[in-house]
Parts: structure tokens; C-alpha cells; sequence
């Protein structure tokens, strides 16, 4: 399997009229290039968690997620790269549909064991496996270790100036090592990808280590919840692809994008500021929309 490529990693300038307009300067951080399966920060989320399981000697990783999930098929991925076996606990109360996700998990070894959501909540792991041989990673990754990697990302930009640093949040992992590495002198802004994630911004602070840094939740461009999606927003991908060359998922950084430039038209970003979209990879949530439903 390929190894990760921190080389391709690009910060890219977007010229649009708005931000031209507004006096805005907007790059995005290209981390969806350095692997086509452990994309974006999915790696920089688990590579603690990887580094630790292979120092206890663990021969198995396992993780929780949804159909769907960018880390549960990461967490694959990631297992067979460095030579461990993987399993998946699936909320679901069926395998009759295995998404594209889940067959792909599959195919690079993970095992799937499915849940109702009531038993999924408990994170009760199946006494078929053999517990004493696997190392339990939270679900997104979530935990100082995922934040701990994600704080490195930021010193992959080619430019440091920035007022603004932009996220998608699931869990908040990325958000939380996000805070931790800004400087004094930035503001985070995290996009909620959740309806309803009133604890988001608590969650983050509980596992960041640096509390002092500036942060502000966006509640409002989740688009009727996680994986949810309306015409509105596809539409807008298409555009921003069409204009940037930059393709982007419905889950997670479409919405972020969109929020970014509503948040200009809305002078939330005032003239002179220079803002850095993290572009956390995991396209592959796309699969699920029908076919030339988007343009890339």
C-alpha cells in the first residue's frame, strides 16, 4: 500500500470576486493529497494511536462508525499499512446494504460486526473478540492522541501570517490540535457538521491542551445534520469546483467551504483578513450520491 505523502501537501490561493471585494485573502491547506485512502487528517488523527498500539504489541486495531465513515475505512487502511489487523463496530442495525465505504473496509482486511444505535451508544465490544490482542481506537479518532496529531497539522502550511484558521467538526479531534498549535495572535473558527452538537465547543476544550487560544463554533451550515445534504449545497460544490479546480465532500468540506464564503457575504471576515481553510480529505463519501449528481 502506499506510503503517506506529506510532499504533496499544497497551500493553494483561492481568487474569487467576493474575497477580491471584501479584501479577503482565503487559502486552503490540500491535506486530501497525501494518500487516496487515509486522506486529509485522518492519518495525523491516528498515527498516535498507531505509534501506541504497536509498542503494546497490540495485532489489532479497532474502531467505531457509521456506513458511511472516512475513519472507519482510514482506520483500515491505516492497520494494513503498518501490519495490523483491523475491526469495525458499524452503527446499523443490518449488513443487507454495505455502503461502498464498508466493502472497501473489507477488502483491505477490516472485519465489521453491526449494531443497533441503542447497543452502538454503549461501545460494548463483542466477547467473540479476543480483547486482550486489540487496542480500541475512539470513534473519529477522538482523544489527546488524535488531537496531539492533528496539532502538527498547521506546520504543513507554506505560509504562517494567518488571522483566521478554518475546520470542519465532527468530533472536534482535528479542531481541538488545531487550538492547540495556533498562535496567540490567530482565531480558530470550527463549522459543525452536526445538527444540534450544542457540546462541540466544550468537547474540544476538554482535550486541547492549550485553553487559552481563541475558538468559535458555527452551528449553522450542518445542512440538516451529519451526512445530510440539500440541493443548495450540492449545487454549490459544483460551482466551487468549477471555479477553484478543488473538489470537496457534502459531509464535510463542502459545508465548511460554503460556511466560509456565506461568512464572507456576511462581513463575519473583515477586510484585511487572511484565513486558511483546512481541507481534511475523505471525498469518498461522495460515492454514496447518485451518479453525476456532482461534476468531479
Amino acid at each position: 500500500m502506499q506510503d503517506i505523502q506529506y510532499k504533496n501537501i499544497s497551500t493553494d490561493t483561492i481568487n474569487l470576486p467576493i474575497l477580491q471585494e471584501k479584501n479577503i485573502t482565503l487559502d486552503i491547506l490540500r491535506l486530501d493529497t497525501i494518500h487516496p485512502v487515509i486522506s486529509g487528517n485522518k492519518w495525523f488523527k491516528l498515527k498516535y494511536y498507531l505509534e501506541e498500539a504497536k509498542h503494546e504489541s497490540k495485532k489489532t486495531l479497532l474502531s467505531f462508525g457509521g456506513a458511511w465513515s472516512n475513519h472507519i475505512l482510514a482506520t483500515a487502511a491505516a492497520a494494513r499499512l503498518v501490519g495490523l489487523n483491523s475491526i469495525g463496530l458499524i452503527r446499523g442495525e443490518t449488513k443487507k446494504f454495505e455502503s461502498g465505504t464498508l466493502q472497501e473496509a473489507r477488502k483491505l482486511g477490516m472485519q465489521l460486526f453491526f449494531f443497533d444505535r441503542e447497543n452502538y451508544r454503549q461501545k460494548i465490544i463483542p466477547t467473540a473478540i479476543h480483547q486482550e490482542e486489540i487496542y480500541v481506537i475512539p470513534e473519529g479518532g477522538y482523544g489527546e492522541k488524535g488531537a496531539a496529531g492533528a496539532a502538527s497539522i498547521l506546520s504543513y502550511s507554506s505560509k504562517k501570517d494567518y488571522t483566521h484558521i478554518v475546520c470542519a467538526a465532527g468530533t472536534g479531534t482535528m479542531a481541538a490540535g488545531l487550538l492547540q498549535a495556533i498562535l496567540p495572535s490567530q482565531h480558530l473558527v470550527a463549522v459543525s457538521v452536526l445538527k444540534n452538537y450544542t457540546n462541540l465547543e466544550k468537547d474540544i476544550l476538554s482535550i486541547a491542551k492549550n485553553k487559552f487560544h481563541s475558538i468559535s463554533v458555527v452551528h449553522d451550515y450542518h445542512f440538516g445534520g451529519y451526512a445530510k445534504q440539500k440541493p443548495e449545497l450540492i449545487d454549490f460544490m459544483n460551482d466551487f469546483y468549477k471555479e477553484t479546480a478543488i473538489p470537496t465532500d457534502f459531509v464535510y468540506t463542502g459545508k465548511l467551504a460554503f460556511a466560509i464564503m456565506d461568512l464572507v457575504k456576511k462581513n463575519y471576515f473583515l477586510p484585511g483578513y487572511k484565513i486558511l481553510m483546512i481541507h481534511s480529505g475523505g471525498l469518498q463519501g461522495n460515492r454514496s450520491l447518485s451518479k453525476g449528481t456532482l461534476i468531479f
